[in-house]
């Protein structure tokens, strides 16, 4: 009795005050960087927006004409499907410098088969995406199995994929009169519909299309949750349950598929199969993917914001050249709109930091 009396004793005479946590109140620009943070897509939105209204401030009103819009998405299209590609290594927390050599090695297979071996045009087409999942593969594999670094395994393999196109074409373009008369399914994505005064390629509603399709995958499926999650911890990931190295494989495989889409959509853009058609491709598609908020630190960012960062970059080169800029200064504005973009990105990430 003595013993439970002294303890509700000292119970009584104890501090019966709650803990408390002291908060910070945020500003406005907290605020913003948490806005961001949840809504990565939101940064090249933004800057599309700005980029399109002070381009029709500068160029005037035939900035904005139907035909110059179209024209835009028409020249990005190639670098857009590419970006696409490019955006699901980079979600993981790699990178692909291979992904227009593989582009343009499997366009010059579906010519070489099509043209010059007189294979049907939609057989040519199957095996030229079976080789583009095969590079995917050899990418996937070596990074997974052998464990070498992204960057190091697609600077080599984009040797290799390059070589090779050299080697099949005989460093020789195909000529767009031989395709129209051996192969003209080749120049399917050329084609285009005629609304008011804009001209849309089918190679732009294929774009959109497997943004759209890769959205999908990535925000509603279980496999999409698992590459989000490889991006953003992939031991934490493995611990979990996730198979890592077999979704990097699919990962990889299914951007070498979306290459070889690109390589099909490519001959219809140009009109012809060149060796060397594209060569910029690597770094084009990479600067899309950074400046459309897609951390190259992998497991954030929207499939989507690749598509506006291509459309950025398409709205910049058409707005300085109609304002009399030369080639030379467009290249260093790109190049300071990839800077920003990355610097936006590291001060995003603070916020779960």
């Amino acid at each position: 009795m003595t013993t439970k009396a002294s303890y509700e004793q000292v119970i009584a005479q104890g501090d019966n005050k709650v803990a408390k946590f002291e908060t910070r109140n945020q500003s406005l620009l907290d605020r913003v960087q948490h806005i961001l943070h949840n809504n990565p897509t939101f940064v090249p939105v933004i800057v599309l927006v700005i980029s399109l209204l002070a381009f029709w401030i500068i160029a005037g009103g035939r900035f904005f004409s139907a035909f110059n819009l179209s024209l835009i998405m028409q020249q990005v299209s190639i670098i857009g499907i590419l970006a696409a590609a490019q955006s699901l290594i980079i979600i993981t927390a790699g990178i692909d410098l291979s992904v227009a050599a593989i582009m343009i090695l499997m366009s010059v297979i579906m010519g070489n088969l099509a043209v010059n071996l007189g294979v049907p045009s939609p057989l040519a087409i199957v095996i030229g995406f079976a080789g583009g999942m095969a590079a995917g593969a050899m990418n996937g594999l070596l990074i997974t199995k052998i464990k070498l670094p992204p960057f190091i395994t697609t600077l080599g393999t984009w040797s290799i994929f390059f070589a090779l196109n050299l080697w099949l074409s005989g460093a020789q373009s195909i000529r767009s009169q031989d395709i129209d008369i051996n192969a003209e399914f080749l120049k399917f994505f050329g084609n285009a519909i005629q609304i008011g005064g804009a001209r849309i390629t089918f190679g732009v509603v294929l774009m959109i299309v497997i943004f759209v399709v890769l959205w999908y995958m990535l925000n509603k499926t279980a496999w999409g949750r698992h590459v989000y999650a490889i991006g953003d911890d992939a031991e934490a990931a493995e611990m979990s349950g996730i198979r890592t190295e077999r979704t990097l494989v699919s990962v990889y495989m299914l951007a070498g598929l979306v290459c070889a889409i690109a390589g099909w959509a490519s001959i219809g853009r140009v009109g012809s199969i060149s060796p060397q058609s594209f060569y910029e491709g690597n770094l084009q598609s990479i600067t899309a993917v950074v400046i459309g908020g897609i951390s190259l630190f992998g497991g954030r960012g929207s499939i989507m914001g690749a598509l506006f960062g291509a459309l950025i970059v398409g709205v910049f080169q058409s707005g300085l050249r109609m304002a009399g800029v030369d080639v030379l200064w467009q290249v260093f504005a790109i190049g300071w709109l990839i800077i920003i973009a990355v610097a936006i990105d590291q001060w995003i990430r603070r916020v779960s930091a």
